[in-house]
């Protein structure tokens, strides 16, 4: 499958764009009150986005959301639920997309690897995240986070 949503029950923790998708047009990947919006667009030769500005619109963002670019490598993704329990695992290689949404998250780099991330700002330090030790999955047996 080219584009995967990593689920806790009805809950989007993380959408997966991969390398090889491919489709038409524009599609919107995430649900409109996201406060980071992903879409996937192709167009042909000669189309045109008409030139624009955005308005000043304030927004409330609670949590982070991160859009990480594979560059080059291969990565583990390791995915936790709010509550820190382990859901799952994928592997990320170039040219893959990652939007973390909700939950939590983990990385090994299975080698070496270029990963470009955006999120929002502004970045508030060591208050921004809470790091946790697994109880179950992968990366339980440690790690640096």
């Amino acid at each position: 499958m080219s584009i995967e949503y990593i689920k806790n029950l009805d809950q989007t923790i993380a959408i997966i764009i991969r390398a090889s998708y491919s489709a038409e047009g524009i599609r919107f990947l995430t649900a409109e009150q996201f406060s980071q919006q992903l879409a996937y667009m192709k167009r042909p030769v000669g189309h045109k986005i008409t030139p624009h500005v955005h308005n000043p619109v304030r927004r409330d963002v609670v949590y982070t959301q991160e859009v990480l670019f594979i560059r080059s490598g291969k990565l583990r993704v390791d995915f936790y639920t709010e509550s820190r329990f382990y859901l799952e695992s994928t592997t990320l290689s170039a040219g893959d997309v990652l939007m973390l949404v909700a939950g939590g998250h983990g990385f090994e780099m299975l080698e070496d690897t270029e990963i470009i991330e955006v999120k929002q700002g502004p970045y508030c330090g060591e208050g921004d995240k809470l790091q946790f030790e697994p109880a179950s999955g992968p990366a339980a047996s440690g790690g640096e986070g």
